[in-house]
């Protein structure tokens, strides 16, 4: 039996590549899309019955969370690309799954496989190298830095940095008027490109005495997003609760 997958955000540059790989794919059903114009209930029919098992959001970081609540408070899976998400929103996803304990969210910064396996590589490197930053490159059309696959990146190479016994990386900066060493994430220093051409790439860079480690990763085209949205859509019936992460699904 097919899964039932409605698309919000659906008129967007992602929403239009999951609608397309949603049409491609032989065990998923598109059902129905939602643009900025259209009602969420239009994902039911006229006695409030859900027509989806899942829905797929790729909207902006100023309404993907009451979207989220909303598809938990009909039983909804959700599937969710936009980025914006902090801990006090996170934690009101929770507090709203517990009137929905069977309905599953997963909330992933980065849908590529590659970009996945490079945060997963970049935590277990933290732990033997004494500096770590991160550089993130995108499109000037984003409208959030540091991007989400880099917060998700910096906290966890804190955390490896952390299990290590690792302190602060060096750094005998002691005036930075206009913010040349980029954000300061968990003690980790991450830096944000925007230039056009680009789409979405990242560099994780461990340094020692003597030597550099560098972890890159490039999405030149966002058909490679494609392959972890329809993982997750696929998983996400089978993970009840919330799940931050696509690596959470793919047993790294």
């Amino acid at each position: 039996m097919s899964i039932r997958v409605g698309v919000i955000g659906s008129a967007g540059r992602m929403g239009s590549e999951v609608v397309r790989a949603l049409e491609g794919a032989r065990d998923l059903e598109f059902v129905r899309g939602i643009t900025a114009e259209d009602s969420l209930d239009q994902l039911l029919d006229e006695n409030g019955a859900r027509l989806v098992d899942v829905a797929v959001d790729f909207t902006l970081p100023g309404v993907t969370k009451a979207n989220v609540l909303w598809l938990v408070q009909h039983g909804i899976h959700a599937v969710v690309g936009a980025t914006g998400w902090d801990d006090d929103a996170l934690a009101e996803v929770r507090a709203t799954l517990k009137a929905s304990p069977e309905t599953g969210v997963l909330i992933a910064p980065n849908f590529a496989i590659g970009a996945v396996l490079a945060m997963s590589f970049a935590r277990t490197a933290a732990r033997f190298y004494e500096s770590a930053e991160v550089i993130e490159l995108h499109h000037p059309d984003k409208v959030d830095a540091p991007s989400g696959t880099a917060l998700h990146t910096a906290r966890a190479i804190a955390e490896g940095r952390t299990d290590g016994g690792l302190g602060p990386s060096p750094d005998a900066t002691e005036r930075d008027p206009h913010g040349a060493r980029g954000a300061d994430i968990n003690g980790v220093h991450v830096h944000a490109v925007r230039l056009r051409g680009l789409v979405a790439h990242e560099e994780i860079l461990f340094g020692n005495a003597g030597e550099q480690l560098t972890i890159r990763h490039d999405s030149f085209d966002r058909v490679s997003f494609m392959p972890g949205v329809l993982h997750g859509v696929r998983e996400v019936g089978s993970h009840p609760g919330l799940t931050v992460g696509l690596e959470n699904y793919l047993s790294l």
